[in-house]
C-alpha cells in the first residue's frame, strides 16, 4: 500500500510539475505586460506638466498593448492547431481499436480517449487486469505505440534521440488515469485509482516497450500516471451498471501549448488596458 501511496505521490507531483511548465510562457508575457504599464505609469507621472509629452506617452503605452495583443492572438491561434492535432490523435487512435472490436470514447472537449468497461472492466476492489480486459490492454499498446510516434518531439528507438525538425503541434503528455466507484472507503479508492492506473501503464510499457521511448520537448517519457479515486464519474447513478461504468482508465494528452483559456484571459486583460489608454487620449485631446 506504501507503493501505491507513493506512487499517487509522484504521480501528482510530476503533474504539477507539468502545468507549472506549461505556464512559463503565460507568465512571460504577464512580465512584459507589467513593464510596459510601469514604463507608462513613470512616463506618466514625469510628464503631466507637459500635455504633449503626456499625450506621447499614453500613444506608445497603447502601441505596445496593440503588439502585445496581436502576440496573444498568435499563441491562441497556435493552441487551437494544436487542439486540432490532437482531434486527429485520438480519431485516429479510437478508428483503429474499432477496427480490432475495442470501444473507447472521445471526450466532448476532445482531449480524454476513455476506454469503456467494455474494454476494460475492473473487479470491485481491484486492480488487477485479467483475462480479456488484459488482452485488450495489450491491443492499445500496439495501436498507441502505431500512432503515438507521429506525434511526439523526440524517439529513442535507436538507442540515440531523434527529433523531428518542424514546428508541428506535438504530444506533451499522456496521463493515464485511474477511476473507481464510489463504494468503498474514500482513501482506499485514492490508492485503487492509482494503483489501476499503474497497472495499466505497467501492461501498456510490456506489451509496446517502445511507448517509453516516446520524449516530449524537455526529453521526459510522454507516459504518466495518475489516480482519480471516485472524484469524476461518468455515471453518476447508483446502480451496477454505473460504478461498473466508473471503475475505468482514461487516456489524457496533453499537447504543448494547451493553456488557452489562460491566454484568452490575459488577451481580455489586454483589451480592457487598452480602451483605458485611449479613454486618457481622449481625455488629453488627441486620438487614439
Amino acid at each position: 500500500m506504501l507503493v501505491v501511496e507513493e506512487e499517487n505521490h509522484a504521480a501528482s507531483e510530476e503533474g504539477e510539475n507539468y502545468f507549472v511548465s506549461m505556464t512559463d510562457m503565460m507568465v512571460g508575457v504577464l512580465f512584459i505586460f507589467i513593464i510596459m504599464l510601469m514604463v507608462f505609469a513613470l512616463d506618466f507621472r514625469t510628464k503631466t506638466d507637459d500635455q504633449t509629452d503626456a499625450l506621447e506617452a499614453a500613444r506608445r503605452a497603447a502601441q505596445k498593448i496593440e503588439v502585445l495583443s496581436r502576440e496573444v492572438q498568435h499563441h491562441i491561434t497556435t493552441m487551437d492547431e494544436a487542439s486540432e492535432v490532437r482531434r486527429q490523435l485520438l480519431t485516429e487512435i479510437r478508428d483503429q481499436l474499432a477496427a480490432r472490436n475495442i470501444k473507447v470514447e472521445i471526450s466532448p472537449n476532445s482531449d480524454v480517449l476513455r476506454i469503456t468497461e467494455n474494454a476494460v472492466l475492473f473487479r470491485t476492489g481491484s486492480w488487477t487486469l485479467e483475462g480479456q480486459a488484459k488482452n485488450n490492454v495489450t491491443t492499445i499498446a500496439q495501436v498507441l505505440s502505431g500512432v503515438l510516434r507521429n506525434y511526439v518531439s523526440c524517439t529513442t528507438i535507436t538507442g540515440a534521440r531523434d527529433c523531428r525538425e518542424d514546428d508541428a503541434p506535438v504530444v506533451e503528455t499522456v496521463f493515464i488515469e485511474g477511476h473507481t466507484d464510489v463504494t468503498g472507503p474514500d482513501l482506499d479508492n485514492w490508492r485503487l485509482s492509482t494503483a489501476r492506473a499503474a497497472e495499466t501503464f505497467q501492461q501498456l510499457s510490456t506489451s509496446a516497450p517502445e511507448l517509453r521511448t516516446f520524449l516530449n520537448h524537455e526529453g521526459q517519457e510522454i507516459l504518466s500516471v495518475s489516480g482519480y479515486s471516485s472524484t469524476r464519474p461518468v455515471d453518476a447513478a447508483v446502480s451496477p451498471e454505473a460504478f461498473a461504468a466508473n471503475r475505468r482508465i482514461d487516456l489524457r494528452f496533453v499537447m504543448e501549448n494547451d493553456s488557452r483559456e489562460r491566454m484568452e484571459q490575459l488577451s481580455r486583460q489586454v483589451d480592457d488596458m487598452r480602451g483605458e489608454v485611449e479613454a486618457l487620449i481622449n481625455a488629453l485631446g488627441g486620438r487614439p
